[in-house]
């Protein structure tokens, strides 16, 4: 088990982590979510080693974390890591090697990634001549290619077309099948609400929620959602002799809500004693009711309940005094962190 317990870590007078905690299974895929500016990465670079606490502990399995240990950690940064000049194929096996597989099996494990992620014909170009999607699926490929135990990826959607987001998918949850601990960050919620098993919601430096999806929505207010083929004054107008509050699905035409073309979707938070019939009646005698049921609380708007703007959520998480942990082409080069720690050896 992964467990991060009590972290604090302030950069001059700006507390950036309070007592955070939480912790993560072997096999489990953890959402980590929060607004710009919550404390997500710096969390995530607490546990590479690559920035101290001032004070908690990062521990595996009740031990504090080695760097031996921290080798077997797979990481894929928000911003690109890569090296940009280097080619594809020269790359993923120097970082490989690295992380100490042998020539032979830095080679094979570097063409099985690349086919799996579908970049194996750019092995010969430099990274800076692909296209972002291309270089994000490269930068997995990076975390992927030493066959870690723990996958810690930083926005690792950001940029990346519907097929590679499915690849990218597949990917996490075959690894999670294997046993692999896998932690990863994202502002896209409908796929952390789909692919994770347990979801940590950070504000403001702390954990404010954490659990199953279905766990997050416990003591969520129970709603129908409708989708009626009249306009939503009509509708409330209709309900207005139920002892109901009508509104409309804030939700409507996003990933989780598609629009229903000719009709208008509502959210209806009614008393218990209430007949869902009656109330589908009375929709009925409007127009054709296209979608009619109880709604679960989707993750976003379990996000939006329990965070509370952070006052610095337009500023991303910097270092004190202007020193950047970003490596050569705009991210942090994990590369260059385990080159510099074996040549301590």
């Amino acid at each position: 088990m992964l467990r991060i317990d009590s972290l604090n870590k302030s950069f001059g007078q700006r507390r950036v982590l309070t007592n955070l905690s939480f912790h993560v299974n072997p096999g489990e895929i953890f959402g980590f979510v929060g607004s710009n500016g919550a404390g997500k990465t710096t969390t995530m670079r607490i546990m590479l080693g690559v920035m101290n606490s001032d004070s908690g502990s990062v521990t595996w399995n009740a031990t504090p974390l080695s760097f031996a240990q921290r080798q077997d950690i797979g990481y894929m940064p928000e911003e690109r890591g890569l090296y940009p000049k280097m080619t594809v194929g020269k790359q993923l096996t120097y970082l490989a090697q690295l992380h100490g597989l042998s020539a032979t099996q830095a080679s094979e494990s570097v063409a099985h990634w690349t086919e799996v992620l579908g970049v194996a014909g750019r092995l010969g170009d430099s990274v800076q001549k692909l296209s972002l999607g291309n270089q994000q699926r490269v930068q997995l490929a990076a975390a992927l290619v030493h066959n870690p135990s723990i996958l810690v990826l930083d926005e690792p959607f950001s940029g990346l077309d519907p097929v590679a987001v499915d690849v990218m998918s597949s990917v996490l949850t075959d690894k999670a099948r294997e046993g692999t601990l896998i932690i990863f960050s994202s502002h896209q919620l409908e796929l952390v609400e789909r692919l994770c098993d347990r979801v940590g919601i950070i504000s403001q430096g702390s954990i404010v929620a954490e659990g199953s999806v279905d766990e997050l929505r416990a003591g969520h207010s129970l709603t129908l959602a409708a989708a009626v083929g009249a306009s939503f004054e009509e509708i409330s107008s209709a309900l207005s002799s139920f002892d109901l509050t009508v509104e409309r699905d804030q939700l409507e035409g996003t990933a989780e809500v598609p629009t229903v073309p000719g009709a208008t979707r509502v959210l209806i938070s009614r008393a218990e004693r209430i007949d869902d019939q009656d109330i589908l009646r009375t929709l009925l005698s409007l127009g054709q009711v296209r979608e009619f049921g109880p709604r679960r609380a989707h993750l976003s708007e379990l996000f939006k309940d329990v965070v509370a703007p952070s006052p610095d959520s337009s500023a991303n998480e910097k270092a004190p005094h202007g020193r950047s942990t970003r490596g050569l082409f705009g991210g942090f080069s994990f590369g260059r962190l385990l080159q510099s720690k074996n040549s301590e050896k």
